[in-house]
């Protein structure tokens, strides 16, 4: 079994809003979202940098992910995000959607809802969850 990946964990999340259909993993992997665009700079032609968050992610399915964050995420939001999967030596870039966020002591517990979207890794998603669960059973 693979130690990265693991089945049976318990998700906490909050009032029943986790409506992920699928099973899903714990995972050692690493999130980079997007939470503010990169923008020209008015003057000097200088690019001014976006914001980027590094976040933890707890567990994964093909449809989605819930991630530990130092700062809430708007539910609602559409994010770009990079993903680093244990055992994986490139990232993952993908489009997500902030589905609900609650705080946990001085951290936030999110959940994202992956989906398809031209120039991301989706299909490369799909296949990289799928190659973990098959090496987790």
């Amino acid at each position: 079994m693979d130690k990265d990946y693991r089945f049976g964990q318990e998700s906490s999340v909050p009032d029943e809003t986790d409506k992920r259909g699928d099973y899903r993993l714990s995972a050692r992997a690493t999130a980079r979202l997007q939470v503010e665009s990169a923008e020209p700079a008015e003057f000097g032609g200088e690019l001014v940098e976006g914001s980027v968050r590094t976040c933890e992610v707890r567990d994964l399915s093909a449809s989605g992910m819930s991630l530990v964050t130092t700062e809430t995420l708007r539910v609602g939001s559409l994010l770009t995000a990079e993903i680093y999967l244990s055992g994986r030596a490139e990232s993952l870039r993908l489009m997500v959607e902030v589905v609900w966020s609650k705080e946990e002591g001085s951290r936030y517990l999110s959940g994202l809802r992956v989906f398809d979207s031209d120039e991301t890794d989706y299909l490369s998603w799909l296949e990289a969850v799928a190659d973990a669960f098959t090496g987790s059973e």
